[in-house]
């Protein structure tokens, strides 16, 4: 008995991946990756500066 819900199952869900894949149209593939900005970089320490503005690695009493 569990092996025949078992067998029902999976192949219920092969069914469903096929018919997954025939409605989904394909993905075009991202070639390029100048899409994203690149990111801020501290010109002093040369961190990350994610917030804009001053760093807050380079002020005094810091780092």
């Amino acid at each position: 008995m569990i092996l025949k819900i078992v067998s029902l199952f999976l192949v219920f869900m092969a069914v469903l991946a096929i018919f997954g894949r025939l409605r989904l149209p394909k993905l075009p593939k991202r070639t390029r990756r100048d899409d994203l900005p690149k990111p801020r970089l501290c010109k002093t320490c040369g961190r990350y500066d994610l917030q804009g503005g001053r760093c807050p690695h380079c002020e005094e009493g810091r780092d």
